[in-house]
């Protein structure tokens, strides 16, 4: 029986079919690239963030911390409150992102 046989059988891989192999590779490698076409990185002296950025990425966690401490102890009108619980956690992700592209 071949491979159509059932339709639940494993399809084997052939020699074609396994995707890129090393000569392959080297060959890319080796081929001659489009003037113009490379960027270099930016050097490590340009890339900073400002000095408040930091400033705001702490303080962001700290009310986002803040919020829900003072939501579930009372502290704030109408609370505990759902929609003080979403404003932290949208000031914690924000606090998050702003961590992630610190320099």
């Amino acid at each position: 029986m071949g491979r159509g046989s059932y339709p639940w059988a494993v399809a084997q891989r052939t020699r074609s079919d396994r995707g890129r192999t090393a000569a392959n590779g080297r060959a890319a490698a080796q081929r001659k690239r489009a003037p113009g076409r490379y960027t270099p990185p930016t050097p490590r002296q340009v890339r900073h963030s400002p000095p408040w950025y930091p400033w705001v990425l702490l303080a962001l966690a700290v009310i986002g911390v803040g919020i829900i401490i003072a939501n579930y102890s009372s502290a704030l009108p109408g609370s505990p409150s759902n929609w003080y619980t979403l404003g932290a956690l949208v000031a914690l992700l924000a606090s998050a992102l702003l961590a992630t592209r610190y320099r």
